[in-house]
């Protein structure tokens, strides 16, 4: 394990060159974080609100199944309370933020008879040949799927090679998988504020962002500026407003167990029937809240290569996603975000999709999955053909 300089230190001089490293990686901003409790006056009060307000959610319920979140260390205190649970050595945190808007209609437009939706990030494809600079406005038919964890993690690893080059130190990173909240440590970093969504929101790039974080052993120099974004949210409630299974109880506080995207992503097993009709059409994921934000009306369309859009992705037809068997699934989602979903869990969403339509022209589809050996899958496709029915009436 390589030794920290003893010299090093995020002075302004060495943040405005991580910037300009993150940049040049493919990165659209960055900025560092202070994790350092060590010295006692650097101690900041507003940790420790944060850290009880972590474990009184989870202690609420509100992570739902998503155990990863629960994980605790030897002496029971939740990793991701602070980040130095876990990695006692941290000093600060890198946060990179990747703009993946695409060009395409929102959730919230009109759709195409039968058609399901899928959360914008997961609609990335990259060339078999990529092209160095693609066009942003276009989207192709012939990509190949992609993760942005795999897209994100390959531009971090530029980052820390570029760091431990200039100062050798202790690194970690993480696209989603580390024991952080990394949306805290966003705000901290001046990388963005927290919406009443529970999103990041960047003034110039909206909160169409992906995070991405080296967690290092250096520490922030005293009396550093801090670059923390003030909140502009301001009296919008857009997002509260428009989330159909009242998932955002109050502003910056969401109950992730009713999140559309955690019931389509991470919920396993029978979704509560409550939720099923406020699900719409959505299949994976769900970008409402972020639909509906103004600070997202001018956000910047994105195309770098590796995170395109898929044009099959956008508005899928419910009966296409229906009629695929793990062969055709395997063809289209395979090293895309869709791959976690599992076949199973995917055709449990479509079939509450299909219910939620209205069309009668599902009903056989559903009939044929009423009878399936998987009770999930029939106990949804039940529930659909009796809401087209009651349409009917």
């Amino acid at each position: 394990m390589k030794k920290i300089s003893a010299t090093a230190a995020w002075t302004p001089e060495l943040q405005h060159w991580l910037r300009e490293q993150a940049l040049e990686a493919g990165f659209d901003t960055a900025g560092v974080a202070s994790v350092d409790h060590s010295n006692s006056d650097q101690a900041n009060p507003a940790d420790s609100l944060d850290a009880e307000r972590f474990a009184a959610w989870v202690a609420a319920g509100r992570a739902g199944e998503m155990d990863y979140l629960k994980r605790r260390d030897d002496q029971g205190v939740l990793l991701r309370t602070a980040v130095q649970v876990a990695m006692p050595w941290a000093r600060s945190v890198i946060v990179c933020a990747f703009n993946y808007n695409a060009s395409g209609p929102l959730s919230i437009d009109n759709p195409p008879p039968g058609a399901g939706w899928i959360a914008r990030y997961a609609w990335s494809g990259q060339a078999a040949n990529p092209h160095p600079n693609p066009d942003p406005n276009s989207t192709t038919t012939n990509l190949i799927p992609t993760d942005y964890h795999d897209q994100l993690l390959h531009r971090l690893h530029q980052v820390e090679a570029a760091l431990q080059h200039r100062h050798p130190c202790q690194t970690r990173c993480y696209v989603d998988t580390g024991p952080l909240v990394e949306r805290t440590i966003a705000a901290k970093a001046g990388v963005g504020w927290i919406g009443k969504n529970t999103c990041v929101i960047n003034q110039n790039l909206g909160s169409w962002i992906l995070l991405a974080v080296i967690v290092t052993s250096i520490p922030v120099e005293p009396g550093a500026p801090l670059r923390i974004a003030a909140d502009r949210c301001g009296s919008c409630t857009r997002c509260i407003d428009a989330c159909p299974t009242d998932a955002l109880v109050a502003p910056h506080q969401m109950d992730a167990s009713r999140c559309i995207a955690y019931l389509t992503i991470e919920k396993k097993g029978v979704i509560a029937e409550e939720l099923r009709e406020p699900m719409g059409r959505h299949v994976f994921g769900c970008d409402i809240c972020q639909d509906v934000c103004p600070w997202n009306r001018k956000a910047p369309v994105s195309a770098r290569e590796g995170m395109r859009a898929r044009t099959q992705m956008v508005n899928p037809a419910l009966d296409w996603l229906a009629g695929m068997d793990a062969q055709a699934f395997k063809q289209w989602f395979k090293g895309s975000p869709l791959e976690r979903t599992r076949r199973k869990r995917l055709h449990r969403n479509v079939a509450i999709a299909m219910g939620n339509s209205g069309d009668p022209r599902f009903t056989q589809q559903l009939e044929a999955w009423k009878a399936s050996e998987d009770p999930v899958l029939a106990d949804a496709a039940d529930w659909a053909i009796k809401r087209i029915q009651a349409d009917k009436r």
